[in-house]
């Protein structure tokens, strides 16, 4: 489904991503694990279409902007623009509903469900401003619910959230694995990765292997 054909990543002069090939298994759950530096967000930006390859290119095997969703860095998100929690996860169908989408009534009964989801029913009206790190990356996954995405790009989904929210959000990303969607995520816990994703991608600034967690990381 997602192909790399020498896909490289640079800013400015400095190369941050050597030549990477491959193909991500269409319907698994695979990681990308490396030491900071590494290149692993630029390659997830790359596969999203957010950063230009310095060489070669992504084949995304037809699928268009919609479906491929990505979740950045919780870092990279600013939370103090005026939104209800609501209008935000509403915004994961804008490719159906156009950017107003959020205000639009049809879609309340699929936020609040995407809510429920994720352990936040009931606080669709509160202002994400108000919302601690954890609460807020759990409305992103209720986001990524409403994108209903074939292909989901997460980088470091688990960062800086407690353990309760790390249960339920990896329970729902292993459920988007049962359903056949194609998972890919940055993370740094090894032990996670070999309990849970079948396959797993190690970078150093390029790639260092790809395959199977069990023969990648034995």
């Amino acid at each position: 489904m997602l192909q790399l054909h020498d896909v490289s990543v640079g800013y400015g002069s400095h190369l941050a991503l050597a030549p990477v090939s491959g193909a991500f298994q269409a319907g698994a759950l695979t990681a990308i694990v490396g030491a900071n530096g590494a290149g692993k967000s630029s390659l997830l930006k790359a596969m999203a279409g957010l950063v230009a390859c310095a060489t070669g290119h992504v084949d995304r095997g037809g699928l268009g902007p919609a479906q491929v969703a990505y979740l950045p860095q919780h870092a990279a998100l600013d939370r103090t623009f005026p939104m209800s929690v609501g209008d935000l996860v509403g915004m994961g169908d804008w490719a159906h509903s156009g950017w107003a989408g959020a205000f639009f009534p049809r879609l309340r009964g699929r936020i609040d469900a995407a809510l429920g989801a994720v352990g936040m029913a009931g606080m669709a009206g509160r202002s994400i401003a108000a919302l601690s790190v954890g609460q807020f990356q759990r409305v992103l996954f209720a986001r990524l619910c409403l994108q209903d995405a074939p292909v989901l790009l997460l980088d470091e989904p688990f960062a800086a959230v407690d353990e309760a929210t790390t249960r339920i959000l990896l329970d729902l990303m292993l459920a988007w694995g049962r359903e056949g969607r194609t998972v890919i995520a940055v993370l740094h816990d090894l032990a996670m990765v070999r309990a849970h994703f079948s396959h797993t991608l190690v970078l150093a600034g390029g790639p260092v292997a790809w395959g199977a967690t069990q023969e990648v990381l034995p």
